[in-house]
């Protein structure tokens, strides 16, 4: 079959190369047993992917190895307690091998795919969607009529934290850096949306009359203190990526000014070591895509052989919503 593999730790730009290896067997080391094999159609991409290249990302497989935690597809095999069947269009998390044109995933992360999203949608669903979730309810216990402040909010977690927000009945905030992201955000749910180089912070207390309830932080930097600022008391900031590069640091009198919270939202370790969350959060998005709420907003599209281009893309910050790898 046909896959990227990552041969080098030089970044995006050089780091993968198109290869022919055989295809996986039926096994996932996530799942005792067998796993749930997918005739891969399309592949999303993420941050994590590229810092992959450079050997900067927390999971560090031995080189050469293929990347890609999320594919949707056809499943060719599954076995007997999966809950799919061969034939089902679905929607899975592999963790690892998504950038090839067949993938192994673990059965309790594997679901079927609504026949309202496409594949390239499959391939945006399970981690931009079920970390939003995670993040706003499991982790930050997200209350109807809420107001709600997402950074990055053009981004592919960003737009899935938006639609999320808004299918559970919060106002929705979305920072931005540009016209083009401005436009992405109100097209994915955001009810106002603010410049990040502007005053954003005295722009979204006004608007929320005083402070926000939560901020949905997947960027970190130098914005961190000013998004404790932004809440009003008993709000709390969820932190839950740094893709700014750098990781902002609390001072803790800050949060006794307020009686504010920053929450780590860890959704792998979070779901990893707790199955059953993933059944539950798969089932409520269910729900919301049943309503027309979730429908993830597919980017750029770039055909398998182009996987590098992809990542420059997420890498230089230019993307909107999800990035994907159409594979067939």
């Amino acid at each position: 079959m046909r896959a990227i593999q990552i041969t080098e730790l030089t970044g995006p730009r050089s780091a993968l190369q198109l290869v022919e290896v055989p295809e996986p067997e039926a096994s996932h080391p996530m799942t005792p047993g067998s796993g749930v094999v997918v005739d891969v159609r399309a592949a999303g991409v993420s941050f994590p992917e590229v810092l992959q290249t450079r050997g900067e990302y927390q999971y560090k497989p031995p080189l050469p190895f293929i990347p890609g935690s999320e594919v949707a597809g056809v499943v060719r095999e599954a076995p007997e307690d999966a809950g799919v069947e061969p034939g089902d269009r679905v929607a899975a998390f592999c963790g690892e091998g998504g950038f090839a044109e067949v993938a192994v995933a673990p059965t309790y992360f594997t679901f079927k795919l609504a026949e309202a999203l496409d594949f390239a949608q499959g391939a945006a669903l399970v981690l931009n969607y079920h970390t939003a979730y995670f993040s706003l309810v499991t982790r930050g216990r997200l209350k109807e009529g809420e107001t709600v402040l997402v950074h990055g909010a053009a981004g592919g977690v960003g737009t899935a934290v938006l639609q999320v927000a808004k299918g559970l009945g919060a106002t929705t905030i979305g920072v931005v850096s540009s016209d083009g992201k401005e436009r992405v955000a109100a097209n994915a749910g955001a009810d106002h949306v603010l410049r990040s180089n502007g005053a954003w912070k005295d722009q979204a207390k006004e608007l929320s009359d005083g402070g926000v309830d939560m901020v949905i932080d997947p960027v970190g930097g130098d914005r961190f203190t000013d998004s404790l600022r932004s809440l009003r008391e008993g709000g709390r900031v969820v932190v839950v990526g740094f893709t700014a590069g750098s990781i902002p640091e609390v001072r803790v009198n800050r949060l006794l000014l307020n009686n504010t919270e920053v929450i780590g939202a860890g959704w792998g370790a979070g779901v990893l070591t707790h199955p059953e969350r993933t059944a539950a959060i798969a089932g409520a998005l269910d729900e919301l895509i049943a309503t027309g709420t979730v429908a993830p907003l597919v980017g750029a599209r770039f055909a398998l052989e182009r996987a590098a281009d992809a990542l420059l893309l997420l890498d230089s910050r230019g993307a909107t919503g999800k990035v994907v790898l159409e594979v067939a």
